[in-house]
């Protein structure tokens, strides 16, 4: 209980922060050695203390990016020094310039393609850095429609035959989980929807896991219903197994995609 009430008060510290305090302060403000609060914090959240307010900053970016602000008052906003440190990490951060970015992927490239899996239709999107979208449906023309919308001013293109490949090894994943999907991810979200999103990448094939476990495992206990949402804002289809998260009596919850769909695949990887 001490050790969650420590990782709470530095994470508030961070978010709080103008600046990115450092490893040295923030294990001073606990008490512990810096070495200590590094694995204890590691532990609690998945991330490293730099890495937690690496997340945070960029998820501050992006909503200040999307309420209409300037790329500069984001950036300062955001606790960045200097325009130029941003501007160095942007495209790992966005997937894309600021400006492309409040502009809803202006000028951004994603190029997609829709093709058939055990569970009906998937299309795969990918940008520069990586798959950003694996989407699953009854209907090719609404999945078009749900990525339009997520990208809403991206340049969305047909894929070419050199695609093929990508959707191949996604639509095998998706029917044979268990044999991983080597490809890069650009995964967009919070600092918290990463942290629920790096959680449910640790359950195993086959195994499943409650919403409240999952907010213990994440250091918030108290957030189960967050944890929930992190799960319904996935875009990342199996690749992030929101469907390996249960209600605390074992049932099956909503999923994004259908309950038959995450009953269908809790069902094929239990018999694996």
């Amino acid at each position: 209980m001490q050790q969650a009430k420590i990782v709470a008060a530095a994470s508030r510290f961070i978010a709080d922060s103008e600046t990115e305090p450092d490893l040295a302060t923030l294990a001073a403000r606990a008490g512990l050695s810096a070495s200590h609060f590094h694995r204890l914090f590691k532990r609690a959240t998945g991330l490293t203390p730099k890495g937690y307010a690496s997340a945070h900053r960029e998820s501050r970016v992006r909503g200040v990016l999307k309420n209409g602000a300037s790329a500069t008052e984001a950036i300062f906003e955001a606790g960045y020094n200097a325009t130029s440190r941003f501007y160095e990490k942007s495209n790992a951060l966005l997937g894309m310039t600021p400006t492309a970015y409040r502009a809803g992927g202006a000028d951004t490239s994603i190029r997609f393609a829709v093709g058939k899996c055990s569970l009906g239709s998937v299309l795969v999107a990918q940008s520069a850095l990586g798959v950003c979208a694996i989407l699953i449906g009854d209907n090719s023309k609404v999945l078009v429609r749900e990525l339009r919308d997520y990208f809403p001013h991206a340049e969305l293109n047909a894929a070419h035959k050199d695609f093929k490949k990508v959707i191949a090894r996604v639509i095998d994943f998706v029917d044979t989980p268990e044999i991983g999907l080597d490809l890069p991810l650009d995964i967009r979200g919070t600092a918290f929807q990463k942290r629920v999103w790096r959680a449910l990448s640790k359950i195993p094939t086959g195994k499943t896991v409650t919403y409240s476990e999952v907010a213990k495992r994440i250091g918030a206990p108290k957030s189960v219903r967050a944890v929930a949402s992190a799960c319904a804002a996935n875009t990342l289809a199996v690749a992030i197994p929101c469907h390996r998260v249960l209600r605390s009596d074992g049932s099956l919850s909503g999923y994004r995609w259908g309950v038959a769909r995450k009953r269908a695949l809790l069902k094929k990887e239990s018999s694996r």
